[in-house]
């Protein structure tokens, strides 16, 4: 375990290394880890202030200790006899902004986790360097967007808007919490491009330090720039059950790519999925974009891959999981979409799926409450 005084230095020598080697942040994840997610117990480098960050983590811990009555714990004790003995170990789930917590709830023997959602990753580096005042703001404002992930198990677009900018970016910070909640901590965290050929691309400090003074750009209209580098769009965080050296790796990856049609089909992102091979999946508060045929590409692509996935509503409607040689089985009650711009015979046809089915008790809530408040889940898996 590095001491926090070594992991500022780590830090501020994270790319010193073969030129065209990946730079490795670990120095930043190891101090976003301790500061801001609140894991571990090493004392902290100099000029970030004690006082400060012992009343942020006091905050945190109540936060988690609600995270897991309501969620983890009945969720894990839930899922655990559901799960098929031979799922697979990598986990796809797009729409999945920040929500790296609710994969390894679901999914607690995860290897290889991808999330995708239109949000970028974030720059790291910035964490060192925040004055103590500044510090204390981006705290705030952390603690403001994260309260939906801790409490109802969602981030929602608002909070992921407002975290696309400043010294705790938002992507990086909701992972890493996620992982931190769920008793992981980061042994790794490279940044990298997707090929057109669907192989990845990790850029070394030279290649970062080469963007210059460069912002990345919103990946969909009508969303919000960045004020962060290109460098620092797509991450890839390594990480382990803390203090267990000898505890199996885990690689999470989030891609910020837009999942419609035209800029997925076709692409880098998507021959890099077909390249995983059979899959376990999931997606929850997905603003029911699955539904609509613009978001074809995703829907065929789990279809043809997942072996078993989990999900709200939100997830495959019913005649495409029919079409594909699927069955669902629902929990909870649904009584309709819970956004008003939802199809609405899709949503009829949610409706039904639940009302033949026998009502199934589901003790937490997972994505979006149906339009009367109702949590609901269901999965989809192969007719037998």
């Amino acid at each position: 375990m590095f001491s926090l005084a070594a992991i500022a230095v780590l830090a501020a020598t994270s790319g010193v290394a073969r030129a065209d080697e990946p730079a490795d942040f670990i120095g930043d994840a190891k101090l976003f880890y301790r500061v801001v997610a609140c894991g571990g117990s090493d004392a902290l480098p100099a000029g970030v202030d004690q006082a400060l960050v012992d009343r942020h983590c006091e905050i945190m811990a109540k936060r988690y200790d609600e995270f897991h009555k309501t969620y983890s714990a009945p969720a894990e004790a839930f899922f655990q006899p559901l799960r098929p003995a031979d799922l697979p170990t990598t986990v796809v789930y797009p729409f999945g902004g920040g929500d790296l917590g609710s994969a390894l709830v679901t999914y607690p023997n995860a290897l290889d986790i991808t999330t995708i959602s239109l949000e970028h990753a974030g720059d790291p580096s910035r964490l060192a360097k925040l004055s103590k005042s500044q510090l204390r703001e981006s705290l705030s404002n952390y603690r403001d967007a994260i309260d939906g992930l801790l409490e109802l198990h969602d981030s929602t677009s608002e909070n992921m808007r407002k975290l696309e900018v400043g010294g705790i970016p938002g992507q990086l910070s909701f992972h890493i919490t996620g992982m931190t909640a769920m008793g992981y901590e980061p042994v790794k965290l490279l940044f990298f491009s997707v090929n057109d050929d669907g192989t990845l691309h990790y850029y070394s400090q030279a290649e970062i330090d080469a963007f210059g003074k460069k912002i990345a750009k919103k990946i969909k209209g009508g969303w919000v720039d960045t004020d962060f580098s290109p460098a620092f769009t797509n991450m890839e965080l390594t990480f382990r059950k803390a203090g267990d050296p000898k505890a199996p790796l885990v690689v999470h990856r989030h891609i910020a790519w837009n999942l419609g049609n035209k800029a997925y089909k076709g692409s880098g992102l998507e021959k890099y999925l077909e390249a995983k091979g059979k899959i376990a999946a999931m997606t929850k508060a997905a603003s029911y974009l699955i539904w609509n045929d613009g978001f074809s590409g995703i829907r065929d692509y789990l279809l043809a891959h997942m072996t078993w996935m989990v999900s709200d509503s939100t997830g495959i409607s019913p005649r495409y999981a029919k079409k594909g040689g699927f069955t669902q089985k629902t929990y909870g009650i649904f009584t309709g979409a819970f956004l008003d711009d939802a199809d609405p015979n899709v949503s009829d046809a949610m409706v039904k799926l639940w009302a033949d089915q026998p009502k199934r008790h589901l003790p937490f809530r997972y994505g979006y409450p149906d339009k009367d408040k109702h949590v609901h889940l269901m999965i989809t898996e192969p007719k037998k």
